[in-house]
């Protein structure tokens, strides 16, 4: 496993991240779950992350009780804050100081940790003004509960408003968590070089693209049982944005190229978003063991300019760059 700074920070995080977004304590059984945690570590993940919203707090306590054993030292625990959690009340929600200060209290107890080593702002909250907003989370940092701040699925100025904001509290924001794929581009824009120009990186989500880069899924085929096209639990919504015969045929293009470099269509997706030297971490999931063990083999991949562009070739212009798809819900949930 090799390893890379995040942001302009001394803090070093593995290049595979072990997330449990739609699986721990919804689509995952708890001890196949830690099952999934165990296998990470193994493979040298050090860099854990969730989020309180993640089946409404559940994936935080099955996160917990997994690291328990662990030297806290040794792992990374990221965490998130901004989407409605209990009961949904009016303050159950967004970037508020009630709602963060609250919040990082209800997350550490589910962690079985004193403080986390990233404190990430789940989308932008329109509805809050962004200077309570860093103010929370400079308190949370200087209450010694997070180590560092980061932000979800902003937009380049955002993070640039953000990160000053920060930078004049004498915290450090260090870190963008937004979607990006071979199949969803749309960070290469702009978030990335505002990012380069301010010292943030990018932890990315969806590597494989809700699964689809693995090749698994065929236009016009059945879908696999048991997989994320099938859940009705919320992988089914993420994923069928993807299910297009067109991206299934392109998809299957790159088949030949994995082959060639004796990879897995998986680990050559998660291969290709660690190319972007933005890029400290890609987030996978998974719901085996064997996914974690697979995936986590990407590090240290080296792709030249030649698959880079037989990548570019085969997917055409299936792939999606519109810049204005990073954002935030107009309101917040409730």
């Amino acid at each position: 496993m090799k390893f890379r700074y995040l942001g302009n920070s001394g803090l070093k995080i593995s290049e595979i991240t072990y997330g449990n977004w739609l699986t721990h304590g919804s689509q995952v059984e708890n001890d196949q779950a830690v099952r999934c945690v165990r296998a990470a570590l193994d493979a040298g993940i050090t860099t854990f992350d969730t989020a309180d919203v993640y089946a409404n707090t559940a994936a935080e306590t099955v996160l917990g009780n997994a690291l328990a054993s662990e030297r806290r030292e040794s792992v990374e625990i990221f965490t998130k804050v901004y989407f409605p959690t209990g009961p949904g009340g009016p303050n159950d929600t967004g970037l508020s100081r009630k709602h963060i200060l609250e919040s990082i209290e209800g997350s550490l107890r589910r962690l079985r940790t004193d403080h986390v080593d990233l404190y990430q702002a789940h989308r932008f909250d329109y509805e809050t003004p962004l200077e309570e907003t860093m103010q929370a989370f400079a308190d949370v940092v200087r209450q010694g509960k997070a180590l560092y701040i980061g932000v979800s699925e902003w937009t380049a100025e955002q993070l640039k408003e953000g990160h000053a904001l920060a930078k004049d509290l004498g915290v450090q924001l260090i870190s963008n968590q937004p979607q990006y794929s071979m199949l969803w581009r749309v960070i290469e824009d702009q978030v990335v070089p505002m990012s380069e120009a301010l010292g943030i990186s990018q932890i990315v989500w969806s590597p494989v693209a809700q699964g689809i880069l693995t090749g698994k899924y065929k236009a016009g085929g059945k879908l696999p049982e048991g997989s994320r096209a099938t859940d009705e639990k919320g992988g089914a919504d993420m994923i069928k944005r993807f299910l297009e015969p067109k991206t299934l045929r392109a998809v299957q293009k790159l088949k030949p190229i994995a082959e060639g470099l004796d990879l897995t269509m998986a680990q050559l997706a998660v291969a290709w978003v660690l190319q972007n030297p933005n890029v400290a971490s890609a987030i996978i999931g998974a719901s085996r063991p064997e996914q974690v063990t697979d995936n986590a083999q990407a590090s240290g991949v080296t792709l030249d300019q030649d698959t880079l562009a037989a990548i570019d070739k085969a997917l055409g212009k299936i792939p999606e760059t519109d810049p204005s798809l990073t954002k935030s819900p107009a309101r917040r949930l409730t």
